[in-house]
């Protein structure tokens, strides 16, 4: 089992920009594809970013194309979201979760979960 902790959320003005970080430990995480979720209040949790540890490939939602760069550093066992020009609709609880491959977590089948960090994004 993969054990995740994020942190970097916090409150930004519209137009701002944040690094969120999730910090793995347990297994060998670099067998995982690792990805960011979001769940704003009263909706669904939804997909925003992937990457694999292995190939660098990642794959974003179409609402944060552009604006948002998923990233890892192996050597310090850790996932990275940049999220520049930051929209109020951003706002949300972010999730760092890993899974056994890019599809897995595209389609929410998350082995590991974090506990998530609250991003605030004011106009």
């Amino acid at each position: 089992q993969v054990q995740l902790v994020e942190s970097g959320g916090g409150l930004v003005q519209a137009g701002g920009s944040l690094r969120l970080s999730c910090a793995a430990s347990g297994r060998t995480f670099v067998d995982y594809a690792m990805g960011w979720f979001r769940q704003a209040p009263g909706k669904e949790r939804e997909f925003v970013a992937v990457i694999s540890w292995r190939g660098g490939s990642t794959g974003y939602a179409d609402s944060v194309k552009g604006r948002f760069t998923v990233s890892t550093d192996n050597a310090k066992n850790t996932v990275y979201l940049q999220m520049n020009s930051l929209k109020p609709e951003d706002t949300a609880v972010y999730y760092c979760a890993a899974g056994l491959g890019t599809d897995y977590i595209r389609r929410g089948r998350i082995t590991s979960w974090g506990q998530g960090t609250q991003v605030t994004v004011f106009s």
